[in-house]
């Protein structure tokens, strides 16, 4: 397991060590993968803590069932209105650190609605980016 410096909620690691989890740096926060897919990202900044938490990595079809288990989760407000794949069980929750064990112990037994392999940027054709100009 790769823990990197300064990882909230670093429970979640714990409890997800059988996988041998890496963690990613990622906009402030730390992304949670499991190979190539990417399971959670943990959040706590000073900025919009409204938004700090265990970010869930799922689809908006899965959005209702997993709520009946987290009726703490909630959208992340930093992404506007329009509906987004990822949703929140933050912080300030009373529920929190019980609903993210939960969310472990889904993730643990590979349940089909939590995690997603990201979209992979395309390289410019070539291969390596040009960095010098012809004049």
């Amino acid at each position: 397991m790769k823990k990197t410096s300064r990882v909230q909620f670093d429970f979640v690691l714990d409890r997800l060590e059988p996988l041998s989890p890496l963690v990613r740096p990622m906009f402030g926060c730390h992304a949670v993968y499991l190979g190539e897919k990417m399971v959670l990202i943990t959040r706590k900044k000073e900025t919009e803590r409204h938004d700090n938490g265990v970010w869930i990595a799922t689809a908006v079809e899965h959005h209702a069932s997993l709520k009946k288990i987290f009726p703490s989760m909630r959208p992340i407000r930093l992404f506007g209105t329009k509906p987004s794949a990822w949703q929140n069980i933050p912080e300030d929750a009373d529920d929190f650190e019980e609903s993210v064990l939960t969310a472990c112990e889904l993730i643990l037994k590979n349940d089909p609605r939590i995690g997603k392999i990201p979209v992979r940027k395309k390289r410019p054709a070539g291969g390596k980016k040009n960095t010098l100009r012809k004049r």
